[in-house]
């Protein structure tokens, strides 16, 4: 191995001593990940014992190693090696057999893993595996905590819709607050590069004729419905084949929706989906995702039937404007949902204080009749927007391709106080919730709560960090990050008995082991004037009430390059179909303050078992090239 090092290196030695620059390029066309202040610190450890500012090759091996080779992964390579140095094919296979618990792992997956892994030519042509490419493999995708099997479609999707989480996201065209924040295109970009399958369009009456997006008497800025759809027929599929939905928010005139209707016929084209699949008017089911791959589907209320609809436009006579009756137009979102007039919230103290003593928002007018374009009208098929009324009224009259909107406000009350009926409605039609309107600065609310009675479309502020998006982020990592995830059998069930509070037979304990064995690279402290931190990790369960937990490390001082904690957690989970796990680690900045690092979150049953690291993401949600934990996963 010594050979192959200064073979790789000595090039950059040519002309003598490198300097700091010199080093992170070397590391970079080496291919190792680092983090700059780690490097530095390291860097500058080794030129103060020969003053300067250079360093000669056997110096950079000296950083190399202390970078790169782990003494958690020495120990694991040692335990498996006869001689410390070489691994075999057959040494690896047990290895992984053991303590990877990969059972049918064989000389073909020890050959992959050293032809992908190892990097000494000689090593690799005799099917072994040196100490270089052991780590090589162990800070691999294939070593990571999250299953690679669910880095791709593996659910079925020839399922009704309604059968799925479908990743949702709410005032898709804001990147800042509700109030004042910027309205900006790259709301939608952001969300449809994420996978996000359900976005928000709030629409209103502009000039010239040409309807605009913005968020309804607020200061936030204002596009052009135009554009927004541009840029859904731009970038609709490109992290996911499957259908994406447009929950439009209607308040223009008749004129301007037919104005909406020929912008997503003519710029979406064969895209938009504006008749039934296969010309059937089968409508006792929704299609399945596999069904409407590649479709864009308008959610909207609806005059008339689907019959009605495919009439006129056989006929081609989109009609003038229906009049929708009161109980219709006074329905869904657009009164209920958050567009709050500003006035209300002039006062700062009174929107933190006692919300009850606030003015009631102003009711619309109760003799005001909606109108709607037929135009418009015509494009809803399969999701067609239904006041809700009870969960009663909807099992008596809702068709399957009706859907509700419900405030979170209401919702939780239903969650409380009917989760059963909660569940059975969500087993037939799809379910939208969304965010209070006083959430002035979009904050977010926990979508685990309505996650466990099934509801389809949570639909959160993409743009707003926090535990809430990390959730959501992480359930939809799932399923190879499609945008739909197949809710569990006992969500799908018509007869289902089962309701959050009372898993009953329908629990799977799964007993959970975690050996937080170390970090590595973690971001310094912002506080820290090298590279240093004081970490501490917190693991986190969400799911079920009762599978709800909450555990923590110790702190290790002063060490973000590489802390060590080697320290065991155990999780009893009830219901691991629903859980979610999410690692946080945090500097502890004092007693009672702590600096978020960085984070992963993943479903529970996407977790592998063995030694593996788990990758770290920023506040924004970003990966970060290279830091992460290291540990041990166990389940039974």
């Amino acid at each position: 191995s010594h050979t192959w090092f200064w073979n790789v290196i000595q090039n950059d030695f040519k002309t003598g001593n490198i300097d700091l620059d010199g080093c992170m390029r070397l590391l970079e066309k080496m291919q190792i990940p680092f983090d700059e202040d780690h490097v530095k610190h390291i860097f500058r450890r080794t030129v103060d014992k020969h003053s300067g500012d250079v360093i000669s090759m056997d110096d950079f091996r000296a950083i190399y190693r202390a970078l790169v080779h782990r003494p958690e992964y020495e120990e694991l390579f040692r335990a498996y090696t006869s001689d410390g140095i070489i691994l075999t094919e057959t040494q690896l296979i047990k290895f992984l057999v053991k303590e990877q618990f990969q059972t049918e792992a064989d000389e073909t997956t020890a050959l992959e893993i050293i032809m992908k892994y190892e990097p000494i030519d000689e090593v690799r042509k005799k099917r072994q595996m040196s100490f270089e490419g052991f780590i090589r493999y162990m800070r691999s995708d294939e070593c990571s905590i999250f299953k690679s099997q669910h880095r791709t479609i593996y659910q079925d999707m020839n399922r009704p819709l309604c059968d799925y989480f479908i990743s949702s996201s709410h005032n898709t065209y804001l990147i800042a607050d509700q109030l004042m924040g910027p309205s900006h295109l790259w709301g939608y970009t952001s969300a449809l590069l994420k996978g996000c399958r359900c976005l928000e369009i709030d629409c209103w009456d502009g000039t010239n004729n040409e309807p605009i997006v913005y968020h309804g008497h607020t200061l936030t800025s204002k596009i052009p419905f135009r554009s927004v759809i541009h840029v859904i027929d731009k970038y609709a599929f490109m992290s996911s084949a499957y259908p994406v939905v447009l929950s439009l928010e209607n308040h223009c005139s008749p004129k301007q929706q037919e104005v909406m209707a020929h912008c997503l016929k003519s710029i979406l084209g064969d895209k938009l989906l504006s008749s039934p699949i296969g010309g059937e008017v089968d409508m006792t089911q929704l299609p399945s995702p596999e069904a409407l791959k590649f479709k864009v589907l308008v959610k909207n209320k609806k005059a008339g039937t689907i019959e009605e609809s495919m009439l006129r436009m056989d006929n081609d006579n989109p009609g003038e404007t229906e009049e929708l009756s009161d109980s219709d137009f006074l329905s869904e979102d657009e009164d209920t949902d958050d567009t709050v007039p500003l006035h209300r919230s002039k006062s700062p103290t009174k929107r933190r204080g006692d919300r009850r003593s606030s003015p009631p928002p102003p009711k619309k007018s109760k003799v005001k009749k909606g109108k709607i374009a037929l135009a418009l009208s015509d494009l809803v098929v399969y999701t067609k927007s239904q006041k809700f009324v009870s969960f009663e009224h909807s099992l008596m009259n809702q068709k399957c391709y009706e859907n509700n909107s419900i405030g979170e406000v209401q919702a939780r009350k239903l969650v409380k106080h009917s989760a059963k009926e909660f569940i059975s409605h969500t087993t037939r039609f799809i379910t939208r919730i969304y965010p209070k309107g006083t959430r002035m600065s979009s904050s977010n609310y926990n979508p685990q709560e309505f996650w466990n009675v099934g509801c389809q479309m949570v639909a959160l502020n993409f743009q707003t960090p926090g535990t809430q998006m990390e959730l959501q982020d992480g359930k939809f990592l799932d399923n190879g990050g499609c945008g739909y995830v197949l809710k569990p059998d006992f969500l799908r069930d018509r007869n289902t008995k089962f309701t959050p509070q009372n898993v009953g037979g329908y629990s799977k304990p799964m007993s959970l082991s975690i050996r937080l064995i170390s970090g590595h690279q973690l971001p310094p402290s912002s506080l820290s004037k090298t590279n240093k931190a004081d970490p501490k990790v917190q693991i986190e369960i969400f799911g079920v009430p009762e599978d709800q937990a909450r555990k923590k490390s110790s702190v290790v001082k002063s060490n973000a390059l590489n802390p060590k904690w080697n320290e065991t957690f155990s999780f009893n989970i009830q219901v691991p179909e629903l859980a979610m796990i999410r690692f946080c680690v945090e500097d502890e900045v004092s007693l009672v303050n702590n600096e978020f690092l960085g984070q992963f979150t993943l479903p529970v049953m996407s977790l592998n078992t063995g030694y593996r690291n788990i990758p770290l993401l920023s506040k924004e949600g970003i990966k970060l090239e290279s830091a992460s934990l290291f540990a041990h996963i166990w389940y039974y």
